[in-house]
């Protein structure tokens, strides 16, 4: 395999042979056991080469209150859906951690393409609730600007985001900018071609991307046994010219420490990366989807034993660093976040049927002003009972 020599020098500043680096580990990474514990250095899934330090204690705690925050975002939504003020919404409930270490791996500056299920992570990024929200309550636009932020529309195709991502990473590196691109997938996205060709395009031209594979064990109904039979799929990283990495979805601290590294050797000239978190997704697929009729109550039990909230309120419980007015104040951080959403999405949208032809082109074609005439005709008909027809 042909490794680009910038490459090489980027991956050789870290102390990692090619050999260590290209590979998954053994296993998976974790450093926090699913009862809490800190696992001891030489069984944390690491081989050489891919050790990882432990963040810091405010960097966990600052952690566990995003946590906290998007698992009440998770049930508020859900909520919202049975009020009727939502249409759908894509639970996250168990893939928290997931959610947030990829929001906080990153810089300001660097770009974030999340899925239809990563509203945690879109709302860690800084985007507002209630925009965040907007694309799930039916309205025709994604709620927020993708500039402001750096983060993508919430894709709901499977897999268009990679393309996205990859042209973003481009245009960055054309342009000399220090710019890391997080492209976010589910292991359904490994499936589809979009999938393929953002990796290869990516490891061909050699840039800054981390591809973030949360692997909740299903794409939809199918599980992962029925879509590949790779060792992982972290090991089809290996397949593109490009380092691929396992890590326990559900332990945040070794995702902020995986994801943590992808991101600086990105950064520093290594090319993509591929990381695959392991995790599991514990309520349905979407409100409109009965997961027991895939999987049994024996599975999701055993998953929910791997909480990724209560392995981290353990934790730092353990450590005195989370005491019960810190608990007290997170928790009411959640709530403010929840109210927000109340009042943002039990209020009645102000809809502009016009605006279905503003932002089609820049200037509009004869057919759309032709189009939009008709249907200001036809509004201002319905706002005069008995006006001729």
């Amino acid at each position: 395999m042909t490794i680009p020599a910038e490459a090489q020098e980027a991956i050789s500043r870290f102390g990692i042979s090619i050999e260590d680096y290209m590979l998954p580990v053994h296993g998976q990474i974790q450093i926090l056991s699913e009862d809490g514990t800190m696992r001891p250095e030489d069984q944390r899934g690491s081989s050489p080469g891919h050790q990882y330090p432990v963040p810091s204690d405010d960097e966990l705690l600052e952690a566990y209150r995003r946590l906290v925050v998007g698992r009440r975002v998770n049930d508020q939504n859900s909520a919202l859906v049975r009020q009727g003020r939502l249409a759908v919404y894509p639970s996250s409930h168990g893939q928290e951690a997931c959610q947030v270490a990829a929001a906080l791996c990153l810089r300001e500056g660097d770009w974030m393409f999340p899925t239809y299920r990563d509203a945690v992570a879109v709302m860690t990024r800084g985007v507002d609730p209630v925009e965040a929200m907007t694309l799930f309550r039916g309205d025709w636009h994604g709620g927020y600007d993708p500039h402001e932020r750096k983060v993508g529309i919430q894709s709901t195709p499977l897999t268009t985001q990679l393309l996205h991502a990859v042209g973003v990473a481009h245009a960055a590196k054309l342009r000399g900018e220090d710019t890391v691109v997080l492209a976010m997938c589910g292991d359904g996205a490994t499936s589809e071609g979009d999938f393929h060709e953002a990796l290869n395009f990516a490891a061909v031209f050699h840039l800054p991307v981390v591809f973030f594979v949360q692997n909740n064990q299903y794409a939809i109904s199918v599980p992962l046994a029925h879509q590949t039979v790779a060792p992982s799929l972290a090991h089809k990283a290996v397949g593109y010219g490009m380092a691929g990495e396992r890590v326990d979805g559900n332990d945040i601290v070794a995702l902020l420490a995986v994801l943590g590294r992808a991101v600086t050797l990105a950064r520093a000239g290594s090319g993509p990366l591929l990381v695959e978190a392991n995790t599991y997704r514990m309520q349905a697929h979407t409100n409109a989807d009965d997961a027991t009729r895939y999987r049994n109550e024996a599975e999701v039990k055993a998953w929910a034993a791997k909480d990724p909230l209560n392995r981290m309120r353990s934790y730092l419980r353990s450590t005195g660093a989370l005491t019960d007015d810190v608990e007290s104040a997170f928790a009411g951080d959640a709530e403010d976040v929840a109210q927000r959403l109340r009042d943002g999405l039990s209020a009645e949208p102000n809809l502009d049927p016009q605006e279905l032809f503003l932002h089609v082109f820049a200037e509009p074609t004869p057919q759309l002003r032709e189009q939009a005439a008709f249907l200001a005709d036809e509004l201002a008909r319905d706002e005069q009972p008995g006006k001729e027809l």
